[in-house]
C-alpha cells in the first residue's frame, strides 16, 4: 500500500532569487513536509490556485494540511482591520478557504489546520478572530513554548490526554467559534489552542506549530486515518484479457 499523499498549502514569496532572476516562488517551511514524512505520509506542496479547482484537487489527495503564515484578511470574517493586523494576501486567503470548504463538503478527507490554518478553518465555518493578543511569541521571529491543556472527550484529548508544552508563534486567536466546532485544548491564559469538528470526519486545528517540535501524535493520527480511507477504496477492476487470435 503506498504511503498516504498529504497536501500542504504554500504561499508565494516575491523576493526569491534564482540565479540572475528575481521571481516569485511557492514556499513553505521545510518543517511541514518533514513532519508529514516522519509521520508516515508522502508530502506534496500545494501552491495557490484557482479556488474553483479546489474540490477536483482533493480527489487526488488522501489528507490536507493548511499551513501557518500571515494574518487572514479580516474582511473574511466581517471585521475592520486592526492596525496590528498584517497586509492581506488575497490569493492565499481565497485558495485556502476554498480548500477547507471543499474538504468539509467532501466529508471524508482528513484535515489539519496549523496556526493560521486553524484560524482559516474557524473563519471558513463563520467564526471570528481576535486580531491581536500578547504573550504567544518570545520575540519577533522566535518561537515561544507554553503549555496547552486538552479537553477530555475530544479527538485531541484522546491523542494527548495530558497537558503538553508546545512551540507557538502567533498574535491572533479564535474569538467566536465557527459552526459546529468545539474547543479541544486551552492555554493557561484562556486562549483557544485547538478546535475540532465532532463526527466521523477527522478535522482538527491547532494554534501551535507541531512541525517545529518532536511530538508526532497529531500528524500520525491524520496519516493513519488517511491510510485507512485509502485502503477502503476498492482497487480498479483488471482489464479483461484479450481474446485469443484464431
Amino acid at each position: 500500500m503506498p504511503r498516504p499523499l498529504i497536501g500542504i498549502t504554500t504561499y508565494l514569496e516575491a523576493s526569491a532569487r534564482y540565479g540572475p532572476w528575481d521571481v516569485p516562488a511557492a514556499l513553505t517551511p521545510s518543517g511541514y513536509h518533514e513532519y508529514v514524512q516522519a509521520s508516515g505520509g508522502t508530502a506534496v506542496l500545494l501552491p495557490p490556485d484557482d479556488p474553483e479547482r479546489a474540490a477536483e484537487l482533493l480527489t487526488r489527495l488522501d489528507g490536507l494540511v493548511v499551513a501557518g503564515g500571515p494574518d487572514i484578511d479580516p474582511a473574511h470574517y466581517g471585521a475592520d482591520r486592526d492596525p496590528r493586523t498584517g497586509a492581506p494576501n488575497p490569493a492565499r486567503d481565497t485558495w485556502e478557504l476554498a480548500l477547507i470548504r471543499a474538504a468539509l463538503e467532501d466529508g471524508g478527507i482528513p484535515l489539519l489546520g496549523i496556526c493560521r490554518g486553524m484560524q482559516a478553518l474557524n473563519v471558513a465555518l463563520g467564526g471570528t478572530l481576535v486580531q491581536h493578543i500578547d504573550g504567544h511569541v518570545e520575540a519577533p521571529g522566535v518561537m515561544c513554548d507554553h503549555r496547552v491543556a486538552p479537553v477530555a472527550g475530544t479527538r485531541y484529548g484522546a491523542l494527548a490526554p495530558e497537558p503538553t508544552d508546545v512551540p507557538t508563534y502567533h498574535h491572533q486567536a479564535v474569538e467566536t467559534l465557527g459552526r459546529g466546532l468545539v474547543v479541544s485544548a486551552w492555554a493557561d491564559d484562556g486562549t483557544v489552542e485547538a478546535v475540532e469538528l465532532p463526527g466521523a470526519q477527522w478535522v482538527l486545528g491547532v494554534q501551535w506549530h507541531p512541525e517545529r517540535g518532536t511530538d508526532l501524535r497529531v500528524m500520525r493520527s491524520l496519516v493513519e486515518t488517511a491510510a485507512t480511507a485509502r485502503a477502503a477504496v476498492p482497487a480498479p477492476a483488471a482489464a479483461p484479457a484479450p481474446a485469443p487470435v484464431a
